[in-house]
This record gives structure tokens, C-alpha cells and sequence, in this order.
């Protein structure tokens, strides 16, 4: 079973609401995002930052907006990029009225955070007037000092008390176009956490595990979390919290989907670890692959496997598959051997077989899009 295959998971079902011009909840994709780490003030380097997300794939990206000088900053950013942005806010509510009146595509704010009930009506009437949703974002290093005392340390319970009684402003405004996240770096609170207000609420949630680590604890930390929960039918939007450069957050969010089935963006490799009945070096082969088609966006499942044990039968259910042979490997394209390589230039004659295969498949693909 490939990538191509439908995903088994059966999603649940939550509102739909549009951030920009990206549907999160009901039956859109799963959308994946992450965040800037630039100085919001710095322009240039945030709209270059930007940029490189977009291009690897980033369906949202959120900047911090700390002062009325950083709003100011967001609007220039905010002509000058196409994905949607999202508006890190707090405390402030002259902040969020300003990044609604220069376009911004969602809030992130906590409404108990924002302070009395005329400030948090003033920014949900800006949302409101101009179709822009709000997200709640909880977090187990953030709750407030009232639940600390209640629960004695961070819980699941806690985490969801505190995003019902932001859902609860909310409520009371009669605004229903939110999404809400309640994170924590413990894997186990966070996903307890999202399979609670799951059952509490009908808009969609926004994935994440916080703080999660470096690039590599990080990503394992991440997809195990994030991939109960999506396994379970959770989750509308997700970002993957790294200290990292934030491109590979999108680069782990899109292999956490493909990995289940719910998105597919890019080579999906199936790859054996090598050993000794390898034929030609896979780990380097895999290593200058991965590096080489990281621009192919089609969705395309190659097989690269080192011996003739396990490789026919793993290259005949991708789009191309390499199997390691002697004294020729042997290729396959759509199930059926193809043609043999010699490891001399392997990567490269391989790299032209894809990009010609992806070419095509994107040629169907638009095809079967425009006869439908």
C-alpha cells in the first residue's frame, strides 16, 4: 500500500473556516504551517524567510506581532508575500485591531489575555467585520495562575479548562469562525488534552506538540504525538515546533501526512537501511536523492532497495523503483522492469528517470483535473 492509496483514517468532522484563502476543518486537507523566527521588525528578512516557507510547501505561516512598531512592519510583510499570515498577539487588543485593519489572514490570541470584555468585543467585532477567524492557542507553560493552584501542575484537564473559558468569550460574542490548540512538550498531556476538546467543541484544532526539541528529538517527539492523534481522526492544522531552521518544520509536517495518507507533496521514499547483500551504497544513493528532488512538489512513490530480496517487490507498487543487482541493477517504472543501470552515475541517470516520471504524472494530473 502506497501513498497514493486512500488514507483508512476517518477524520472528525469540525467546522470550516478560512484563513486567507486556506480552508481549515470540514473536509479540507490538513493544512501545515509554521512561524518565523526573524525579527518582525527586520522586513527583508522576515519576507525572505516567508518566502522559503511557501516554497516548501507552508499552507500558513504565523509571525509574531509584539508592539505597534512590529504591526506596523506586518503590514509591509503582508503586501509583499501570497501565503496567508497569521497574528501572533498579546495582551494588547490596539495591536490586533491594527494587523485586522492591515490585512492579516487570522489572530492568535487568548481572549482572557486581552483583558476587559469591551477589549476583547472590539477585536472579535474587527474579526468579525472582516471575515477574519481567531485562534486560541493554550499552553501547558502558560496557564493561568488560578489553575495552576486548582490542578497543582500542568494537565490535560487544565490545559482544556483554560481553553473553554477562551472558547467562552467567544461564545458569549456569538463569533464561531475560531480554531483552538492546546499544547504541552509531554507528549502524553498534549495528546490527552486534544482527544478532551475534541469532544467538547465543534471547530477545528490546530496540532501541536510544544517545544519539542531540536531537529532530530524534536521531529520523533512530534510525529509520535501528532501521529496518535491524527490516527485517531484529530486534527485540522498542523505546525511542528523545532528549534530548527522553521523550513524543516513544513519538510517533517508533510512526511508526518504522507506517512498516514492524508497529504501527499513530494517523493515518498521507501528505502531499505542497506546491509551487506547491497548492491550499490543506499544511504548515499538516499542521502544525494533526497537532496537533489527536494524542488519535485508531485506526489511520486519511489522505491530504492539494495538487493533483489525485498527490492521487486517493493519497486513494483511504486511509480519508479531502483533494486539492487548484480552485475546490473534493474529499474522499474509503474510495476514493470524497465531498464538497468550500472552504479556508475546511478544518481544521476535515476534523478532524470523521476523528474521525467514526475513530469508526466504532473501532465495526467492537471488533465484529469481539467476533464472532471
Amino acid at each position: 500500500m502506497t501513498m497514493h492509496s486512500e488514507s483508512p483514517i476517518k477524520r472528525r468532522h469540525s467546522r470550516k473556516i478560512w484563513v486567507g484563502k486556506v480552508p481549515v476543518g470540514g473536509d479540507a486537507p490538513i493544512a501545515v504551517q509554521s512561524m518565523t523566527n526573524t525579527e518582525t521588525c527586520d522586513v527583508d528578512a522576515t519576507v525572505g524567510q516567508i518566502r522559503r516557507l511557501e516554497a516548501a510547501g507552508a499552507d500558513i505561516v504565523r509571525v509574531s506581532v509584539p508592539s505597534m512598531e512590529a504591526a506596523e512592519a506586518f503590514g509591509r510583510i503582508k503586501r509583499q508575500v501570497e501565503v496567508p499570515l497569521v497574528a501572533d498577539i498579546h495582551f494588547d487588543y490596539q495591536i490586533a485591531l491594527r494587523v485586522a485593519e492591515l490585512g492579516v489572514d487570522c489572530l492568535r490570541i487568548n481572549p482572557g489575555n486581552i483583558g476587559r470584555e469591551d477589549r476583547v468585543r472590539a477585536v472579535v467585532e474587527a474579526a468579525r467585520a472582516r471575515g477574519i477567524p481567531i485562534r486560541i492557542g493554550v499552553n501547558a507553560g502558560s496557564l493561568e495562575k488560578d489553575l495552576q493552584k486548582k490542578y497543582g501542575e500542568p494537565t490535560p484537564q487544565a490545559l482544556v479548562e483554560s481553553a473553554l473559558r477562551h472558547v467562552e468569550h467567544l461564545d458569549r460574542l456569538d463569533f464561531k469562525d475560531f480554531k483552538v490548540s492546546v499544547k504541552a512538550s509531554d507528549v502524553f498531556m498534549a495528546v490527552e488534552a486534544y482527544r478532551l476538546l475534541a469532544r467538547e467543541i465543534e471547530q477545528p484544532l490546530h496540532l501541536g506538540i510544544t517545544e519539542a526539541g531540536g531537529l532530530r528529538s524534536g521531529t520523533v517527539k512530534s510525529a509520535v504525538g501528532l501521529g496518535m492523534l491524527l490516527a485517531d481522526g484529530i486534527g485540522d492544522t498542523i505546525r511542528i515546533s523545532l528549534a530548527a531552521d522553521p523550513v524543516e518544520e513544513i519538510k517533517v509536517g508533510f512526511d508526518i501526512l504522507k506517512s498516514l495518507r492524508l497529504r501527499s507533496r513530494g517523493i515518498n521514499f521507501i528505502a531499505c537501511p542497506s546491509c551487506s547483500r547491497q548492491n550499490f551504497d543506499v544511504v548515499k544513493t538516499m542521502n544525494e536523492l533526497e537532496t537533489r528532488l527536494d524542488d519535485l512538489l508531485v506526489p511520486l512513490d519511489v522505491a530504492v532497495i539494495g538487493c533483489v530480496v525485498n527490492g521487486p517487490g517493493e519497486a513494483k507498487e511504486a511509480h519508479i523503483g531502483l533494486t539492487g543487482g548484480t552485475p546490473n541493477n534493474l529499474v522499474f517504472i509503474d510495476g514493470k522492469p524497465a531498464q538497468k543501470l550500472t552504479n556508475e552515475n546511478l544518481v544521476s541517470e535515476l534523478e532524470q528517470l523521476i523528474r521525467r516520471k514526475a513530469a508526466e504524472k504532473a501532465e495526467a494530473d492537471a488533465a484529469l483535473i481539467v476533464r472532471s
